[in-house]
């Protein structure tokens, strides 16, 4: 399976941190945002990695190169401007071939294990995995129910920006910027979206104080062992 990485977005509410550093270079622990994804796709067996940037894109390239560091090989989908999360995949899709893919948000952190997910063959057009509402985001994006995931329900979860996708979701789409989230509901509606609560760590790295909660939590990991 190849794995997506979304790093496009140009991170305003970052700001100022993100106006000469893109906002997957920013550190945590020590070390990139991304690169905390790599090392956790690279453990999991996935070796193909695709990548899409356009803020300070050039600087994303100069970091991580083909990937060799970590036993992956990195491919780039550079937009001249953001093209939105639906508008970023679909333009990538070339590179992500025509079997089912991973996608995840390139600013958040998570133990989640990708290996869980190499085989995975969606029973519709998506997987989505879902987390426990966190306190930004109180209401929840989507409603799970049986292992399908709905946009109505009366216990909802957050979408956690990790996501197994195939190739047939972005049919009929048109080069451009475009979100992800109607494409989801439209195949919610025909119940062609699986999914899962997943309970472990994850947290949207979303403002310079969460930047910094990571930080402080990966550094106090790292000294407690070693």
């Amino acid at each position: 399976m190849k794995a997506m990485i979304l790093a496009a977005g140009r991170g305003d509410r970052m700001r100022p941190l993100t106006d000469h550093c893109p906002k997957p270079l920013l550190k945590a622990g020590g070390k990139p945002l991304i690169v905390h994804h790599i090392e956790r796709l690279a453990a999991a067996g996935i070796r193909e990695l695709v990548i899409n940037h356009a803020h300070l894109g050039d600087q994303i390239e100069a970091w991580l190169g083909g990937g060799a560091q970590w036993g992956v090989s990195i491919s780039y989908s550079p937009e001249r401007e953001a093209l939105e999360t639906g508008g970023g995949i679909f333009k990538a899709l070339p590179l992500l071939g025509s079997a089912p893919f991973l996608v995840l948000n390139g600013d958040i952190w998570t133990d989640f294990d990708f290996s869980r997910l190499i085989h995975l063959e969606p029973k519709g057009l998506a997987y989505l995995v879902l987390v426990d509402n966190p306190e930004h985001n109180p209401k929840g994006d989507f409603a799970l129910g049986q292992g399908r995931v709905s946009s109505e329900g009366e216990e909802r979860l957050t979408f956690s920006g990790i996501g197994v996708y195939r190739p047939a979701l972005f049919a009929n789409c048109e080069v451009g910027p475009f979100p992800l989230a109607p494409l989801l509901r439209n195949a919610m509606e025909r119940g062609l979206v699986g999914g899962e609560h997943f309970r472990g760590d994850w947290l949207d790295i979303g403002t310079p104080q969460r930047l910094l909660e990571l930080d402080f939590r990966l550094r106090e990991i790292t000294v407690t062992l070693y």
